[in-house]
């Protein structure tokens, strides 16, 4: 009776699916049973940096001279017109921050293997304004660190960093007006949660590093912090 039972519940959401289908969010296909978000296809066509395994990778390097970090590694290459700037644009604009979980609960296996990220105490997601926050109804790396979390058994922190004034958008500013957009704008309460712990900083996507950069000069006031940075994708300058 039992594997009557799941076999029909097999053939109703097959016929379900048939009517309403769950379409890949990479690549708009519809999604075969076990898929979810993102189809197998596309999850094995992403193209990753693997930056996680070498402590000298391109986005570490960026912060080098800059600020003191653990490790930093972002999941995915980003290009435009590719699949990962089609995700991105659909988990910050077009109302799907599944995306980011799924997509953290992967990177976060993958980190786990590795011994600068698996001593973790909290994870703390680049926080919006609370302007766009109540436009967008949540913050996009928020989700990444959902995610994350669930997968590493860590934490996940808002409320002690912040962003004390609303900044520009980043798209299309040069290196140095990346910086200065966000300079000082980030700030941190309640430190005492966060003394002594390893709290890892996590956004979307990162060019240049200057809004994780101003987060962390932030969170390295605190006595004992250490930090480091995981990012979904890495966009070169």
């Amino acid at each position: 009776m039992k594997k009557f039972i799941m076999t029909t519940k097999g053939m109703m959401e097959d016929v379900f699916g048939l009517f309403f289908p769950n379409i890949c969010l990479g690549c708009g296909r519809p999604l075969y049973r076990g898929e979810a978000v993102i189809c197998a296809l596309c999850h094995f066509h992403l193209p990753k940096t693997y930056f996680h395994q070498d402590p000298d990778n391109p986005l570490h390097k960026v912060f080098w001279g800059r600020i003191n970090l653990e490790m930093a590694a972002a999941y995915l290459y980003f290009q435009k017109g590719g699949v990962v700037q089609h995700l991105l644009h659909q988990l910050k604009y077009q109302d799907h921050p599944e995306i980011g979980v799924i997509i953290g609960k992967w990177y976060g296996k993958e980190l786990n293997w590795v011994a600068q990220f698996r001593d973790v105490d909290l994870i703390i997601p680049v926080p919006l304004h609370k302007r766009k926050l109540r436009k967008r109804g949540y913050n996009q790396s928020r989700m990444f660190a959902e995610g994350l979390a669930a997968v590493m058994k860590a934490n996940i922190e808002t409320g002690s960093l912040y962003r004390k004034t609303h900044s520009q958008t980043q798209t299309r500013k040069s290196r140095y007006n990346r910086w200065e957009n966000v300079e000082n704008i980030f700030a941190v309460r309640n430190s005492q949660k966060l003394e002594g712990q390893h709290i890892l900083l996590v956004d979307d996507v990162v060019t240049t590093g200057a809004t994780l950069e101003s987060c962390a000069q932030a969170l390295l006031t605190v006595p004992g912090v250490k930090i480091s940075v995981a990012t979904i994708a890495f966009a070169s300058f």
